[in-house]
């Protein structure tokens, strides 16, 4: 994975004219298909005042999974916690919702806006321990750059 790269990409599709959710979207499609073992790519935002999270944007197989209360699951927990949270066999994992019996593990990384978690990107992978501290680095960097649409 070269980060440096993936990082140029996001920006062009950041700096783009086009409105926020299709530059979400893009983004969603350019991780799933440039890295290999991105399966499912996403965003979840807060619900308004609730304490709960809603599918935005996403690629991959469709979820039924739109709403994700506070503290359940990995989003949930992350929505909480205000931490990354790297999940490489999710079959270890006891607040786990599955995604389909072919996601074997996630990553979920925080997005913030003048201090506050308004969301996060999740990704789901078919592979067991793909992801690297790269992961982590590019992630937040998409991160970085999503928190300046709002």
């Amino acid at each position: 994975m070269n980060v440096a790269i993936l990082q140029q990409k996001i920006d062009t599709i950041i700096a783009s004219k086009n409105t926020k959710e299709t530059k979400l979207q893009a983004i969603c499609d350019f991780l799933e298909n440039q890295i290999s073992y991105y399966d499912w790519v996403g965003f979840y935002f807060k619900n308004g005042d609730k304490r709960e999270l809603k599918l935005a944007q996403f690629t991959g197989e469709p979820t039924e999974h739109t709403i994700i209360p506070f503290g359940k699951g990995i989003c949930g927990q992350v929505a909480v916690s205000n931490q990354n949270f790297v999940v490489q066999d999710v079959s270890e994992q006891e607040n786990y919702i599955s995604c389909g019996w072919k996601v074997k593990s996630e990553i979920v990384i925080p997005i913030f806006v003048n201090g506050e978690n308004i969301g996060q990107i999740d990704i789901d992978s078919h592979s067991v321990s793909p992801f690297t501290k790269d992961d982590e680095v590019l992630l937040e960097y998409v991160c970085e750059k999503v928190a300046n649409l709002f």
